[in-house]
């Protein structure tokens, strides 16, 4: 497994991921891949070890590819819920996070529907000293680091199965198309394909879109590269997002994060942003479309085209779930032996 590129002990944003970050995850994830197609799918590599996933709010993706990583590695795990824990008592959260450290958690899987909170649970392990990995597994409105990796996996490897990397999707124009205002899984994507080179055309209607947050995105992207980024693309249509595009990343509502109606009616928003197999007509003809999950079917993405296999990569953004988290828990569990 190539970890010779490898020094980041905690993931919790790819706003600073490097180039050979990306790549040593791809070529990591691809080696996993591998053994998950095999007859035993288990390796011994973080035997020993404790995975604590931490899920203060819902999830079944996430959290149910977390534990098969975990688990796929040899790892044992912890499973933590806040609906029974004792913070229905009043514990706080880093009172619960330093609990599983008391019993022995090598790295926290930490999900939360406030911003930050990875974050701060990192910085506390940090400031006791312990040799604990924090992983943001998605934080409200901040990152969803593993759901970006993931589907730079999946794209990486149906360009080129056998060595994915980043470099491949330069100058390649993809779409994020839906509520990015709200979606931790936009901004994520958004650092991963600037890093990449690509294209990124942004659409949503102005309310769920505000200008500001692409100048905010343009602005660090700017700073982080030291050189202007023309890069990023704000559309309040659908049409000029699609034209040409090479890939369609759609999102789903986030409607439990509305805290106004930004929207006249689902049904509307189906009508100017919701992709079809007509609306990609606009696309390249080898076009392929993502959406993280749950979808929302006839809203951000026609149930025909959700389940059609020659446009859609949903199943297998699921599948390479796994072999990323693997290649993540990895990552971080490999110098703890």
């Amino acid at each position: 497994m190539p970890t010779t590129t490898w020094n980041r002990h905690h993931i919790l944003s790819l706003a600073d991921f490097t180039t050979s970050e990306y790549d040593t995850v791809l070529q990591t994830a691809a080696s996993f891949q591998e053994v998950l197609s095999r007859r035993t799918k288990k390796v011994p590599t973080l035997q020993g070890q404790v995975v604590a996933n931490l899920f203060f709010e819902s999830s079944t993706r996430t959290r149910s590819s977390f534990e098969l990583a975990a688990k796929r590695l040899s790892a044992d795990t912890l499973n933590f819920a806040a609906a029974t824990s004792s913070m229905t008592k009043g514990e706080t959260i880093l009172d619960t996070a330093k609990t599983y450290l008391a019993m022995g958690t090598d790295i926290m899987v930490v999900r939360h529907r406030e911003a930050g909170v990875p974050n701060a649970i990192a910085a506390e392990m940090d400031r006791l000293g312990v040799r604990v990995s924090v992983l943001n597994a998605g934080d409200g409105q901040h990152e969803h680091p593993s759901q970006a990796l993931l589907d730079l996996f999946t794209i990486t490897t149906l360009i080129d199965p056998d060595h994915p990397r980043l470099e491949l999707l330069k100058g390649k124009k993809i779409a994020i198309v839906g509520d990015i205002l709200h979606s931790r899984v936009a901004r994520s994507n958004i650092w991963s394909l600037i890093a990449s080179g690509a294209e990124v055309h942004l659409a949503a209607p102005p309310t769920l879109l505000p200008k500001l947050f692409a100048e905010f995105i343009s602005e660090e992207s700017e700073v982080r590269s030291n050189s202007p980024n023309p890069q990023l693309f704000l559309h309040w249509q659908l049409e000029p997002a699609l034209q040409n595009a090479d890939f369609v990343m759609t999102l789903r509502l986030q409607k439990e994060r509305m805290t106004a109606h930004l929207l006249p009616s689902l049904r509307e928003y189906h009508q100017m942003f919701g992709i079809t197999s007509t609306k990609l007509q606009l696309c390249k003809p080898n076009v392929k479309v993502l959406h993280p999950g749950p979808v929302n079917r006839g809203v951000e993405i026609s149930s025909e085209l959700m389940d059609d296999p020659e446009f859609s990569l949903i199943q297998s953004q699921v599948t390479s779930g796994v072999a990323v988290r693997m290649a993540l828990l990895y990552l971080l569990g490999s110098g703890k032996a």
